[in-house]
């Protein structure tokens, strides 16, 4: 399924070789993200993901670097995360030559110009201006806050207006330095494409960047001995709510035992929080459960947008299922839909050349070991119903409850009596 090379200057290359494709996607994963930033550092990885696109030496503007890439009929974009930032491009089999240059190019030649990255730190100030405006992504936020408190898991990716307000081009460079790293990247390419090409195309572009070594990041401790609850007042029509709870790392032997706990809970509109909560109650438009892996810790929680009336009500719906999940096993039915669903969606990215790319190179960067689809698909297979009770049975557990509400509300309106009013299931919790 994948072949891998390591430069010697420890840029790894895998590449997905696809010949039914006339696609090639390469993404480049840098091994960084807003959890390595110290609290005067906040928003420099997505800083620098910003500023990469703004000129190089060779390509002296943002627009020159779009036409490269555009003129091609291709897209490319960008993203940082809490781990990792990830720079990717998809173009036709031809033009994969093209992808390279200019993904290289902008990692290791960016001009970091004082009056872009002055124009650039406006632009970031609106787009976090944009999540304080967007109850859905606020709330998100806000429960972050509540699972890794005074930690950088708990800040917005972006930073704060304050914090980027001092992050000039030295202290950019300065975390570049640190992090930028060729043993520190991976490069991850899938389509019509023959690995030993790709090896010398990335060598050529890559070969003489300097290695060095890696900044770590701030280790996560969970404290939480008490359910946590934020409420965020704003004049809204709706209520938005997020409910969750501590959840797994991302090497911890159940991660996909979670996966298919979420699908069940409420992974699509056959899940039991889709048909409870909108189906059946009419109480929601929007309500999904969602994961998030990380290296040292996790979170598995609940999102819905509501009426204000229904908040209580839709908080009551969701813990009953918490508590369904930990007391009686799923039916047999109801773990092969799950498992259907899952393969199902790994076997439809597999046919996808950017699903593909961010498949290996996102596990060669952020997992200890690599597993193809058909290897991930016979962990699932083996998953029994007795794996998922107990999982959920470890997770749900009363004073690992956290609740953040954005919405019409000026006070807790009880929301934490009811966390706490929240019964174990008969026996002690495991966990």
């Amino acid at each position: 399924m994948y072949q891998k090379t390591i430069l010697d200057n420890g840029l790894r290359i895998l590449t997905s070789t696809m010949p039914h494709t006339q696609s090639v996607s390469i993404a480049f994963f840098i091994g960084t993200g807003s959890r390595y930033e110290s609290d005067e550092q906040s928003g420099a990885s997505h800083f620098i993901e910003h500023v990469l696109f703004k000129g190089t030496a060779k390509r002296p503007t943002a627009r020159e670097i779009a036409i490269a890439i555009e003129q091609t009929g291709g897209i490319f974009n960008a993203s940082t995360g809490q781990e990792e930032s990830t720079y990717w491009a998809r173009v036709t089999q031809p033009h994969l030559d093209v992808a390279i240059d200019v993904l290289a190019d902008m990692l290791c030649h960016a001009r970091f110009e004082p009056a872009e990255i002055d124009k650039e730190r406006d632009v970031i100030a609106r787009e976090i201006n944009l999540t304080l405006d967007t109850p859905d992504d606020l709330v998100h936020l806000l429960n972050n806050q509540l699972v890794w408190p005074n930690h950088p898991l708990g800040r917005d990716v972006a930073g704060s207006k304050e914090s980027i307000a001092s992050l000039d081009r030295d202290k950019l460079l300065a975390y570049m330095k640190n992090h930028y790293l060729p043993n520190n990247t991976v490069v991850s390419v899938a389509g019509n494409v023959e690995h030993e090409a790709v090896v010398k195309q990335i060598a050529t572009c890559l070969g003489d960047w300097a290695r060095g070594e890696v900044a770590s990041y701030q280790p996560a401790k969970d404290g939480q001995a008490e359910p946590r609850v934020r409420i965020h007042n704003k004049n809204t029509k709706q209520a938005y709510l997020c409910l969750s709870v501590p959840g797994l790392p991302r090497d911890h032997p159940d991660r996909l035992n979670l996966r298919l706990l979420n699908t069940v809970l409420g992974g699509g509109m056959s899940s039991r929080l889709f048909n409870g909560i909108r189906e059946k109650r009419g109480y929601a438009y929007s309500v999904n459960s969602y994961i998030c892996a990380l290296y040292d810790t996790g979170v598995a929680g609940v999102y819905a947008s509501v009426a204000p009336e229904h908040v209580e009500a839709t908080i009551k719906t969701v813990l009953e299922e918490l508590d369904n999940l930990r007391q009686e096993e799923i039916l047999p039915e109801e773990l092969a839909r799950a498992k259907d669903f899952t393969k199902g969606q790994l076997l439809l990215f597999s046919e996808d050349s950017f699903r593909v790319a961010l498949w290996f190179g996102s596990q060669e960067i952020l997992f200890s070991e690599i597993l193809t689809y058909g290897e991930a698909i016979e962990e699932i297979e083996a998953i029994t119903t007795a794996d998922i009770q107990r999982v959920a049975q470890t997770l749900f557990l009363k004073e690992k409850l956290n609740l953040a509400v954005v919405g019409p509300f000026k006070r807790d309106n009880g929301f934490r009596e009811l966390l706490e009013s929240w019964n174990y299931p008969s026996g002690k919790p495991m966990g």
